[in-house]
């Protein structure tokens, strides 16, 4: 019987590009109001798994399903219902206002019998909500900071209304405070009752807002579960060929690490 439970289920998956495997034997399952984080080190298959869950990537062999649908037995518009990426380095048509980005996302609901209507209005309404970027509204996005760019973005995505959302490196080249802002956001979104699934490359952050922790290394899944289950010293050490300490969050208990210097005149092993 298939599974219709709500959230990402992904089976023994597979992919890369011709002559070069990329993702490995891949097994994951997020349910519905969590978020999962992949760290690893770079050109370890984050993206491209991000991608092949997006249906952006055909892979070589295995199953991506959302709430029993597998999304490569979908056709490209049923699939962006279902899910919904964000990639790393979005770009915008020029001079685009905050609200006609986050109308973009109403794309895939629209068609020759299907034009605007007031549930397209609401969705927009609501992801501006969302992110607190109603008052931006009319503003044009490339006017905007790095971190007001970041949430409009995250509206955008919301507007699409997906059951799954995706987020690739969603903090990269933000500071400290937009990346709380963006990360917390994205706790509020799992809240509402949907999945996310975004690639982190700083994995304090991810053990602090994900529920799980999916770390990568040479496209295999190294190790999965609760952060202060699975962040320990040998994992940072696997992933980064970085020394480090783990320390308890004294909020909350979530794994902070530290990672030591290098001997002096000691070379990285990794290749």
């Amino acid at each position: 019987m298939t599974d219709t439970t709500p959230g990402l289920q992904v089976r023994a998956l597979h992919a890369g590009y011709p002559g070069r495997p990329v993702v490995r034997d891949v097994e994951l399952t997020v349910p519905a109001g969590q978020v999962a984080a992949v760290v690893g080190p770079n050109g370890c298959g984050k993206s491209t798994l991000l991608r092949t869950l997006a249906r952006l990537h055909r892979p070589a062999s295995g199953t991506v399903r959302i709430a029993g649908d597998d999304i490569w037995e979908l056709n490209r518009r049923r699939a962006a219902h279902r899910v919904a990426l964000l990639p790393q380095s979005p770009r915008a048509p020029e001079a685009v206002t905050v609200a006609g980005l986050v109308r973009y996302g109403r794309h895939p609901h629209q068609g020759l019998l299907r034009q605007w209507s007031r549930q397209d209005e609401e969705a927009v309404r609501e992801a501006l909500e969302a992110t607190g970027t109603r008052e931006l509204a009319a503003e044009r996005l490339d006017e905007l900071s790095g971190g007001q760019r970041q949430r409009c973005w995250l509206a955008m995505v919301l507007a699409q209304s997906t059951p799954v959302v995706l987020l690739d490196e969603p903090t990269s080249a933000l500071d400290v405070g937009h990346a709380v802002d963006v990360l917390s956001l994205v706790r509020q979104v799992a809240a509402g009752g949907r999945t996310v699934v975004m690639v982190q490359h700083d994995l304090t952050a991810a053990a602090r807002y994900a529920d799980t922790l999916v770390a990568m290394k040479d496209g295999r899944v190294l190790a999965q579960g609760r952060p202060r289950d699975t962040v320990d010293e040998t994992l940072v050490k696997e992933l980064y060929d970085v020394e480090s300490d783990i320390l308890a969050a004294p909020a909350d208990g979530a794994p902070v690490v530290v990672p030591r210097p290098r001997a002096a005149g000691a070379a990285p092993g990794r290749d």
